[in-house]
Formats: C-alpha cells, structure tokens, sequence
C-alpha cells in the first residue's frame, strides 16, 4: 500500500506539472481575442477566403486539442454545404476529449484517500499483535507507517481535487469557445450563400 500511496503521489505530481504547463499557455487568453478572432474568421468566410479565417482561428486556439478541433471543423467546413451534424460530433468529440482529460485526476481523488485508509488499517492487525505481545517498537513502526500511508493518501486526493477543479472551469471555457466559434462560422457561411444567390 506504502508503494501504491508513493505511486498516486507521483501521478499527482506529474498532473500538477502537467496543470502548470496548461496554465501557462493560457495566460494570455482574452475571451475579448477569441470573439474578434471569430468574428473576423466569420467575416473571411463570408468573403470566400477559409485560409485566411483558419488562420485567425487556430492563432487564438488556447491549447494544442483545441487547434486540433478547429482544423477538423474547417476540413468540415470546406465541404460544400458543410453537414451540421459532423460540426455537431465535432464538439462533442472535443469535449468528450476534455473530459477524459479530466478523468485522470477524478480518479485519484478517489484512489488517494482509499489507498490511504487501506495503508492505515493493513499495519494495524501487526500493531496490535505487538501491543498484546508487549514489544512497543513493533507497535510505534506500523503505526508510523500507518499514519504515514493516511496523510499521503489525503494529499493525493486533496491535490488531485484541486486539480480537477481548474481543469473542469478552463476546458468548460474551451468547450464553450469551440461552441461560439462553430455558430460564427456558421453564420459566414449562410452569409457567403446569400450572397452567391444575390449576385
């Protein structure tokens, strides 16, 4: 259990770094830049020019699953007229990608804390032995061990909740601004179709 408690730290640790780096690259997000970023993507659409609203786009992506869910939706959009339902998978397949994400550090919230009860209660059997057999040194060493094993596993499953609650609000946002994204271009593209009729 000791092992297993020392492994889930370490997972937990490798998460919190992983979260760092995350954060880092959205420092400079502006829900101000996605929107003129859409809009002008919107406006390049309804010009005729996708290239130049891609790269608008996938300038303001936030994250490197975020780039990839808007190349698939402008590969999407290239076809003529563009399938709302595959627009419609698209996002949900993005969110669906946030939530296995997500899914890592739920389960050390869960595993840390258990991991732990388990590493407490495991000593106990051999501390109690020691007790009826008088040797204390045998009881102060599984308790240590035991009250050790507990504190990590909280740990783990304090820092993992952590965790997952900046994930969930920042990829609610990702998910969002895809969302957002998809109905401006949407719009460019029945604006660009009315003006195909009219002229």
């Amino acid at each position: 259990m000791l092992v297993a408690a020392l492994l889930a730290l370490a997972a937990v640790v490798v998460e919190l770094g992983a979260l760092a780096i995350e954060l880092r690259h959205r420092r400079r997000r502006d829900p101000v830049v996605i929107k003129r970023a859409a809009q002008a993507a919107r406006h390049a659409v309804a010009c005729g020019d996708r290239d130049l609203a891609q790269r608008h786009l996938l300038a303001a992506a936030s994250s490197s699953a975020m780039h990839a869910a808007l190349a698939e939706i402008f590969t999407e959009l290239a076809a003529s007229p563009p399938d709302p339902r595959v627009l419609s998978k698209s996002i949900a397949d993005f969110d669906l990608d946030s939530l296995r994400r997500l899914e890592r550090t739920r389960m050390l919230v869960r595993a840390g804390p258990a991991l732990g009860l388990m590493g407490t209660l495991i000593p106990l059997s051999p501390a109690l032995s020691g007790l009826a057999n008088g040797n204390i040194s045998q009881l102060t060493d599984n308790l240590r061990v035991a009250f050790s094993v507990t504190v990590l596993g909280l740990l783990v499953g304090v820092v993992a909740f952590g965790i997952s609650l900046v994930r969930d609000r920042i990829y609610t946002r990702d998910v969002s601004d895809v969302e957002f994204i998809v109905a401006e271009l949407e719009i460019g593209t029945t604006e660009r179709e009315a003006m195909a009729v009219a002229s």
